[in-house]
């Protein structure tokens, strides 16, 4: 894959590796979800136990992904991220073979530690190989493996789970990782500046903490009503979150550098990468919900009407670089919000008898959103970090995501289990029941209610892009 005529074939290929990792990582996002009716069913899995198989694996890259970006920084950014293939391989590998309950989660943490290492440090890798010039464009193919990983997880997710065993989904990652780290070993050479860094080990074990607490409580909502125990888990969460800020400060190296948001520009940059995350990762189930629950379709032909949303998705992101190289990042990841804005508008109309060529005609909007937003923003986080610390801005950048994506996953279905019951509205979202006639009307108005809840969040993170002005960035002390 080149680059640009400027691009030297060893750049072409280092991307390509890059973009290999993020491509299954997607798939492996967007591919899990409609497989978990079968993986529940198989494996005897407990109906409010089934959402950890998706929770944990994002738990664990949250919590890591600015860990193993500061072992980038020590060790080698190309270095980290090869061992992350191997990880991940490993990991889809033993999720193949899960037997019960405690092996599919526990085996999703072992591939969470692989799509930690990648996610940390894919970011840093191609600020080392790409000059700041090019870095947009670098990024936009970034997104293209993003949107191609999501579309092969799309369709090949409704394919197995129609046609073929669940265990597949996790197979088909086991050739392409080794593919990828064969060729990685040979264009990722370590190029980067070594720092010396310290991890914190008590800030993740009580940020971790915290957010287990908080997720723990928030999806025994959507399958329980609020009770002393779960406001109990919520509020001890709570609790462990005003620990950590309390432990950060008194850490040399901590887990969440507050020097990085004395760099003009970056806490916006940031807390809009939240603020959009939390508003959109969760359109992709609730869409699934939609069309599955409300509407009746089977999981491939539910996966089928998404497709040319991340198609387009996929041929608009390098464009979206592109103009962030040339205008600067602000404009197109501000519109790009602004898109996605208009998407999620659309959603909230949709009823039970709405044609579907609406949703998939949103998507496709949605999706050019997201081909703007994405490129720019992490141009933008490069852009203002100094040259040393690549690999925690990029760390900080995904951990901010990823809080985003764990949040969004669990509030939007309380949101939407409101008007049904939760029980109802949880089965409903794992695939194993359909709505009737009467009451998908009701369940309707409740992804409404999400979608509504979305566009405050994405209409925040759009603000909050809007007011950044990039300035010469000032070195982070060293740790």
């Amino acid at each position: 894959m080149g680059v640009s005529g400027e691009g030297t074939r060893s750049e072409g290929l280092a991307l390509f590796v890059v973009v290999v990792g993020v491509l299954i990582a997607a798939v492996d996002t967007t591919i899990v979800v409609l497989a978990l009716p079968e993986i529940q069913r198989d494996l005897r899995v407990g109906v409010s136990s089934i959402v950890w198989v998706i929770i944990g694996y994002l738990l664990v890259i949250t919590l890591l992904a600015t860990q193993f970006g500061r072992l980038g920084d020590m060790y080698g950014r190309e270095r980290m991220y090869r061992s992350g293939f191997l990880i991940f391989v490993l990991g889809s590998f033993l999720c193949a073979l899960s037997w019960n309950e405690a092996s599919i989660i526990g085996f999703r943490v072992v591939q969470g530690l692989g799509g930690a290492l990648i996610a940390a440090n894919s970011g840093a890798v191609i600020a080392d190989i790409f000059p700041a010039e090019r870095r947009g464009k670098a990024y936009g193919f970034n997104a293209i493996g993003w949107s191609i990983g999501a579309v092969l997880g799309v369709v090949l997710g409704g394919v197995i789970v129609t046609y073929f065993s669940w265990r597949w989904i996790f197979w088909i990652n086991v050739p392409i990782g080794l593919l990828a780290f064969a060729i990685a070993l040979k264009v990722l050479p370590d190029r980067g500046a070594r720092e010396r860094r310290h991890l914190d080990m008590a800030g993740t074990l009580v940020l971790g903490a915290a957010l287990f607490g908080i997720l723990w409580g928030i999806t025994k909502l959507t399958s329980e009503p609020p009770n002393w125990t779960v406001a109990g888990f919520v509020a001890a969460g709570a609790v462990l979150l005003l620990l950590f800020a309390y432990v950060e400060v008194h850490q040399a190296s901590p887990l969440l550098d507050l020097h990085i948001f004395a760099i003009k520009g970056m806490t916006a940059s940031l807390l809009a990468s939240l603020f959009q995350a939390l508003a959109n990762f969760a359109v992709l189930y609730l869409l699934l919900m939609y069309l599955q629950g409300v509407r009746g379709l089977d999981p491939l032909q539910a996966s089928l009407l998404l497709v040319p949303g991340y198609v387009v998705g996929a041929v608009t992101a390098p464009f979206g670089g592109r103009l962030a190289d040339s205008l600067g990042p602000v404009t197109p990841a501000t519109v790009g919000l602004a898109i996605q804005i208009v998407a999620l508008l659309v959603y909230a109309q949709l009823g039970v008898a709405s044609p579907l060529w609406i949703l998939v005609g949103a998507y496709v909007i949605g999706n050019v959103g997201s081909g703007g937003f994405f490129p720019a923003n992490n141009a933008a986080v490069m852009k203002i970090a100094p040259a040393g610390s690549f690999g925690v801005a990029s760390g900080m950048l995904r951990t901010f995501a990823n809080i985003g994506m764990v949040f969004s996953f669990a509030s939007a279905i309380v949101i939407a289990s409101a008007t049904v019951t939760r029980a109802q509205a949880f089965a409903i979202f794992v695939g194993a029941e359909r709505l009737n006639a009467a009451t998908g009307a009701a369940f309707t108005a409740g992804i409404h209610n999400a979608f509504y809840f979305s566009v405050g969040l994405m209409l925040l993170a759009a603000v909050l892009s809007g007011s950044r002005s990039l300035a010469r960035s000032r070195r982070l002390p060293t740790s």
